[in-house]
């Protein structure tokens, strides 16, 4: 287990947002900085501070990527035509531990990486145990058929936490996922406030 899934917890406190919209996150009861200071008003943040933090924010919200995957992100975002901002959103939407996450399949996005590690999932009837694989638009995912009566999965799909997004649509019964499309920033639902256009100033400093 790495350093980061073993302290995601802290992620919440650390970054002053209870980043996963989670009921159990601790920051619903203690929203203040972890450690002896923590409950010490801060500095205002500088412009590059501000920078950081959105970066932080919306890195540690996607789960286990690192800094290098991240950055790829971003220079594969400007490469593409059209917005920067909707080409990152994009592109970190578009992986496979997200919409399995979305779908509802997993209750965060640490236990859907763990689902696709191990190998319960399917895209377009292929076994992919690759989190960040990215999925085309029209691609279909899906549990393996021994997967399907998975409890953790059957607890996620009946908890009222999150909604299923519109440019996904799955099939509950069959357990079956279809990427509609790719969706626009504003379409995301993340349940705290997300400023990728301060990420995309931080990376083309």
């Amino acid at each position: 287990m790495t350093k980061r899934i073993s302290s995601k917890h802290k992620v919440d406190r650390r970054l002053k947002v209870n980043l996963w919209g989670r009921p159990k996150s601790p920051f619903n009861s203690r929203n203040y900085l972890p450690g002896q200071h923590g409950t010490k008003r801060g500095a205002r943040l500088s412009d590059y501070g501000l920078q950081l933090q959105a970066k932080q924010k919306l890195k540690s919200y996607y789960g286990n990527i690192n800094e290098r995957q991240f950055r790829n992100f971003y220079r594969k975002a400007i490469k593409k035509r059209g917005d920067t901002v909707e080409n990152l959103i994009g592109l970190l939407e578009k992986r496979l531990d997200i919409i399995v996450y979305r779908a509802k399949f997993a209750l965060t996005v640490f236990s859907s990486r763990q689902l696709i590690n191990h190998g319960h999932i399917k895209v377009n009837g292929k076994k992919v145990n690759i989190p960040g694989y990215q999925l085309k638009e029209e691609d279909t995912i899906e549990l393996k058929e021994k997967s399907k009566q998975l409890m953790p999965v059957e607890v996620s799909i009946a908890s009222k936490e999150r909604d299923v997004p519109e440019y996904i649509q799955v099939d509950e019964k069959q357990k079956k996922i279809k990427f509609v499309r790719t969706p626009k920033f504003a379409e995301v639902p993340y349940p705290v406030l997300m400023e990728p256009n301060l990420v995309i100033e931080y990376y083309s400093r």
